[in-house]
């Protein structure tokens, strides 16, 4: 990669549409809050911290995201950990992201009410559009292994507060098990509400799991996707819908979905002309971010600042934001997209 190439992804405005909040929570912020809160961590400095984050294997995974869920003590806390991530997304100049967050998880470990959870998230996303110039709404998603009482809940928590902060549903953790149907009811309350609905699939399940997100999440977005090319069917209606996916290279080689970045599927994607967004899912738990995947992407695969271009308007348009908002930053990103690079770039 050429030094001029390496400058502009870095300095390049940017949308991010899959990455986790408390999965987005640095070592450091982690052993402040545990501190703080007299929690009980496995490891006791920011270096055993960091080893401890790294990827394993899904209940691994789990087991670190239960974790810092149950560090986050008071409102303050989800304010803070909101604040910090928005201060990372801005030294990336990612001017605006759709952040997938858990709230039932946060109310059931620690009993911090719904209501005074989106008003930490609101006072935190406030704060950034006033002091750093970016901004993200959050996508409240049902962890797949809950029942669907508990995923009733959390529909009705989006159906509650959408439009302030909260701009979709959406459905996480283990496919394998936990299909779509299992919350049917909650994706049909929020469906006819009019509200978007947003699943992940197509990452540790295959193109079933994909179809069904499809049929009874209706959701407008893919969160991963790539196993769609398991079936040429699924391929030929995302193409011809143009149905962004969400897609996390990082993640899938750390989840064995691909050997290696050089076997990503990501180029095969783009070819068959699927709506492709680039993202980062849980960075700190995969020692990635969203510059990065776009850095490493450019290097294995050798795109251009045509493709980082392409890739950024894509989650910029696939993004909740109003058509009016949109259409304006696309205005600014593209302005910013000349200036920094030269005609003979």
């Amino acid at each position: 990669m050429s030094p001029q190439l390496e400058s502009f992804i870095r300095a390049m405005p940017k949308v991010e549409l899959h990455v986790h909040l408390e999965g987005a929570i640095r070592p450091e912020t982690l052993l402040r809050l545990a501190r703080r809160n007299n929690v009980e961590l496995p490891y006791h400095t920011v270096e055993e911290l960091r080893q401890w984050y790294k990827f394993r294997d899904f209940p691994h995974f789990v087991e670190i995201y239960v974790k810092i869920s149950s560090c986050l003590k008071t409102a303050d806390d989800i304010e803070l950990i909101a604040r910090e991530f928005l201060a990372g997304q801005a030294e990336q100049n990612i001017q605006y992201s759709e952040p997938t967050y858990t709230a039932y998880t946060i109310f059931q470990y620690n009993g911090i009410s719904f209501d005074d959870q989106f008003a930490a998230l609101k006072r935190a996303r406030m704060w950034a559009e006033r002091e750093l110039g970016v901004t993200m709404n959050v996508i409240v998603d049902i962890a797949r292994e809950v029942t669907p009482e508990v995923g009733m809940v959390t529909a009705e928590q989006v159906v509650k507060h959408y439009g302030n902060g909260v701009c979709a549903l959406g459905l996480g953790g283990y496919e394998v098990g936990h299909p779509p149907e299992k919350f049917r009811a909650a994706f049909d309350l929020v469906n006819a509400a009019g509200i978007p609905c947003i699943l992940h699939a197509g990452e540790t399940g295959g193109a079933d799991s994909i179809w069904s997100a499809l049929r009874v999440g209706r959701s407008r977005r893919i969160g991963h996707g790539v196993r769609c090319l398991e079936d040429e069917n699924l391929v030929q209606y995302l193409r011809e819908h143009q149905i962004p996916l969400e897609v996390c290279p990082t993640s899938n080689v750390c989840l064995n979905v691909a050997p290696t970045l050089a076997e990503h599927p990501i180029t095969t994607l783009v070819k068959k002309g699927l709506y492709v967004t680039l993202n980062s899912d849980d960075p700190p738990m995969f020692n990635t971010t969203l510059t990065d995947e776009f850095l490493n992407c450019c290097n294995t695969f050798g795109w251009n600042q045509v493709i980082c271009e392409k890739l950024t308007i894509n989650a910029l348009r696939a993004s909740l934001l109003p058509a009016e908002d949109k259409m304006n930053l696309e205005q600014d990103f593209r302005a910013e997209f000349s200036r920094l690079h030269p005609a003979n770039f």
